[in-house]
């Protein structure tokens, strides 16, 4: 099996390069707000991590392509770096302290790299594909991260980011479903909600509408911790445009009662 150490060395580089510049402009008097097309935020901070990110890796992964959230794609091949500069921007521009530095890395269509940086919680989230999941404030500095083991949805803690999506989506219901069958529901949002089912801190999160830069990370984090991250609908992966992201145990529970619409059973 192919190692990607190295990959995830210098994602750990990047991201301590990023990591200071993000938080030289977090809360700063002069940050500059615009409003995208799509009606979401974005600083002059989002663009200048993301401009860095590109930056080191045309340096030092020339032969690999990028794929970003906010400037367009560089390149072409197998291997894809998948960028979200701040993942949170929200967050960011208010003062709140969640949010974070998504890097990863796609070999054909496996994500086999995952990093996810905040700063102002002074916390890393980290996997490479075979070399397991770790959380701490850096390499030297880490624990290894294993899902919990609850088994029945009404023992389980859920996580989520808003109610808005799921409305727009047409499944407010089904979401509120699960909801009703769980034992705990808080919305951490954003990345926080997915690495603290890889931590084993929560059971289940989950979101209704997030593009490729919003999951990819997350994806070895989860699975190399041994949980399970796929679409609503059930798709396998970072590429359904949703998240559900579980322990494993609770997974097949989950998608019956959030998925409504689809009427095929769920793989197991």
């Amino acid at each position: 099996m192919t190692r990607y150490d190295d990959d995830l060395r210098l994602a750990h580089v990047i991201a301590d390069q990023v990591d200071a510049l993000t938080m030289s402009r977090f809360k700063a008097q002069d940050l500059v707000v615009e409003t995208k097309p799509d009606l979401t935020p974005v600083s002059d901070a989002d663009r200048a991590a993301e401009e860095l990110v590109r930056s080191q890796l045309s340096r030092t992964r020339p032969r690999d392509a990028v794929h970003g959230e906010e400037l367009p794609d560089t390149g072409h091949g197998p291997r894809v770096w998948v960028v979200d500069p701040i993942d949170g921007t929200k967050n960011f521009v208010r003062g709140v302290p969640v949010w974070a530095t998504l890097i990863s890395l796609m070999d054909g269509d496996r994500v086999v790299v995952g990093l996810v940086s905040a700063p102002a919680l002074n916390r890393r989230w980290w996997a490479a594909t075979g070399s397991g999941a770790w959380t701490g404030r850096s390499l030297a500095s880490a624990s290894r991260m294993q899902v919990s083991q609850v088994r029945r949805l009404q023992d389980a803690s859920l996580s989520y980011s808003s109610l808005t999506g799921w409305e727009e989506t047409g499944r407010l219901d089904g979401f509120l479903g699960l909801t009703r069958q769980v034992w705990r529901t808080r919305a951490y949002g954003d990345f926080w909600s997915h690495v603290l089912v890889a931590e084993g801190a929560v059971d289940l999160s989950c979101e209704p509408e997030l593009a490729l830069h919003d999951m990819a990370a997350l994806v070895p984090i989860v699975t190399e911790a041994g949980g399970r991250f796929t679409s609503i609908s059930g798709q396998d992966g970072p590429f359904g445009g949703s998240a559900l992201v579980s322990n494993g145990h609770l997974h097949n529970a989950a998608l019956q009662l959030i998925d409504p619409l689809d009427p095929e059973p769920h793989p197991v």
